[in-house]
């Protein structure tokens, strides 16, 4: 799957096996999530690359707990993917209103309030199922 957001600028490819009942898709009821239109999907074996032409116009915005950053393209405004560096290792969800070419009937809709999870129970569920294989890779001409 590849995404990106508006103005391609940040890109990613996203590689995983889908299951037959589709994308699971959540709606994190949290304030920046709700105005940002954020519908997050991930799969822990999934592999994820990262591709930003321009990193100048990538803003990372961290909130509540400063234990993700949301990559926000300064030109064209789109959070298409969320971070989070735990142990050493970067984890991420990514947008799924950012995926390009995805029939939307595949995504499975949930609705998830987050607000007074405790931060280390965030860390523990962001480990078991945020994508796990996540790099930032050099776009090619």
């Amino acid at each position: 799957m590849h995404g990106r957001c508006h103005c391609g600028n940040l890109c990613f490819d996203l590689d995983w096996e889908l299951e037959s009942t589709g994308i699971p898709a959540r709606a994190c009821a949290c304030s920046f999530c709700a105005r940002h239109g954020g519908l997050w999907t991930s799969q822990p074996q999934g592999i994820l690359k990262i591709h930003i032409s321009d990193p100048s116009l990538v803003s990372r915005y961290a909130f509540g707990t400063a234990t993700a950053d949301f990559l926000v393209c300064a030109r064209c405004g789109v959070v298409s993917v969320a971070t989070s560096c735990i142990e050493g290792r970067l984890y991420a969800v990514v947008n799924v209103q950012a995926l390009d070419d995805i029939d939307p009937s595949l995504f499975r809709h949930e609705s998830v309030h987050l607000d007074n999870e405790e931060k280390c129970v965030r860390i523990a569920r962001r480990k078991q199922n945020w994508i796990a294989n996540v790099a930032y890779v050099e776009r090619t001409p």
